[in-house]
């Protein structure tokens, strides 16, 4: 298993013979190089979303569309996209779960918001959520976008993660203290990686 954050909210989780970009933001990040771009998203199968906002979704389409990698997320959101833009989805909802291969996906509850822009002003296709990610003997809690919330007790009696990739920039999200307080809380995570921090100058600017 390898996990590569790739800025902000964007990884590369590489597991179970599977290669998933979480809400592949590229162009146009600071936190990552163009010239890193091609061997962020080589070879991926799967792209997961965890809401639709411009930082989250901004490379999506072109690569579902470039590299035919299919898109998993929310059953409304991608029912759009595959009548509108014609990709390749698995769409679902909280509580439920897909096999990707030999990795299962449990989409869990988060508590944020979900549009993107268009010419009429915003749509709002979906709500946000976040993902329990099972394979070759782990469990990676990854928060999507959200506030700190009592159903995390849930996540982790259901699921036990071990390892929790957290929002942790504030203003948007919860910040460093309140992520803190919820790994503590609880979770019991052998690991923890914060993100969708340092990005914009609203943002907070360390982990430490």
């Amino acid at each position: 298993m390898r996990i590569t954050w790739l800025g902000h909210g964007s990884f590369r989780i590489e597991i179970g013979g599977q290669t998933l970009l979480i809400d592949p933001w590229l162009t146009g990040n600071p936190m990552l190089a163009e010239d890193q771009h091609d061997a962020a998203t080589k070879g991926a199968s799967h792209i997961l979303l965890t809401h639709a906002h411009f930082d989250h979704v901004a490379d999506v389409l072109r690569l579902a569309k470039r590299d035919g990698v299919t898109v998993v997320g929310q059953y409304d959101l991608l029912s759009h996209w595959e009548a509108t833009e014609n990709i390749e989805v698995i769409g679902f909802n909280k509580g439920g779960t897909v096999a990707l291969g030999d990795v299962a996906v449990t989409m869990v509850h988060a508590v944020h918001s979900s549009s993107f822009g268009t010419d009429a002003g915003p749509s709002v296709p979906g709500t946000e959520c976040g993902y329990m990610i099972t394979g070759e003997g782990h469990t990676i809690y990854v928060s999507g976008d959200t506030d700190v919330m009592a159903d995390m007790g849930v996540f982790n009696a259901l699921h036990q993660p071990d390892i929790g990739i957290l929002c942790a920039g504030g203003h948007f999200t919860m910040d460093m203290r309140r992520a803190a307080y919820a790994a503590k809380t609880f979770f019991d995570f052998k690991t923890v990686i914060p993100c969708h921090y340092r990005t914009f100058p609203i943002l907070e600017q360390s982990a430490a």
